[in-house]
């Protein structure tokens, strides 16, 4: 391959999308007026555009636009302007999800990568789990209308009710809500806790839970 041939094939791709994912890991953002998108997610971007979040007190960019009554939150950043945001977050696939007037998902903190402004969001912890697992568990509630994007370690699945799930493997619901189950025969052969201990508990007739072949340590 030339670079020419290099550089048209992996060119962006023009469309009309709010939303447009460049490759199975890169989103394309066209921004008029406001989005919101995990910090430090921002790779490259066109146009005129300000990313606009909180210092934290250890330097950097945290975005804490909202945070959970516990303290803990999830880092998001507000983008401002007009033009295109190049979005990444580790390497991770990109999901693009339209949420229509009366659709809604929660999705764990660590796998938020951008939704539109029209998404109205809330975060909150899971009290249960908070203090289990290694820096708490947030997760972000987006209700539509609008676009959102996840992230995921390889291909997601979806899976309908009733379902148990890992917890640091599930990445968003919707038409649900989980029970925190304790199951304390799972240890490993040295006595040490495994990490299939907690589970996340999803019943009901209706929803759907997403999960990924891969365990979030946060």
């Amino acid at each position: 391959m030339n670079l020419d041939q290099f550089t048209a094939e992996n060119a962006p791709t023009a469309s009309d999308e709010p939303f447009q994912r460049e490759n199975s890991y890169t989103l394309d953002v066209a921004v008029d007026d406001t989005a919101m998108a995990k910090a430090g997610s921002m790779v490259a971007y066109t146009g005129d555009l300000s990313f606009t979040g909180k210092a934290s007190a250890e330097g950097g960019i945290k975005g804490f636009l909202k945070e959970a009554t516990t303290g803990e939150g999830t880092p998001i950043m507000s983008i401002e302007g007009q033009g295109h945001a190049y979005l990444a977050d580790d390497g991770k696939k990109v999901q693009v999800v339209e949420l229509g007037a009366d659709d809604s998902i929660t999705v764990n903190g660590e796998d938020v990568l951008a939704f539109q402004s029209s998404l109205s969001y809330e975060i909150s912890t899971i009290d249960s789990l908070a203090g289990a697992l290694a820096g708490g568990f947030s997760n972000v509630f987006l209700e539509g209308p609008g676009y959102a994007a996840l992230t995921t370690h390889g291909d997601p699945i979806v899976l309908e009710p009733p379902v148990a799930t890992d917890p640091s493997a599930t990445v968003a619901w919707g038409g649900t809500s989980p029970d925190i189950e304790v199951n304390r025969s799972l240890s490993d052969m040295i006595g040490q806790e495994s990490g299939e201990r907690y589970q996340m508990r999803f019943d009901g007739p209706d929803g759907f839970v997403v999960v990924q072949p891969y365990e979030e340590h946060v």
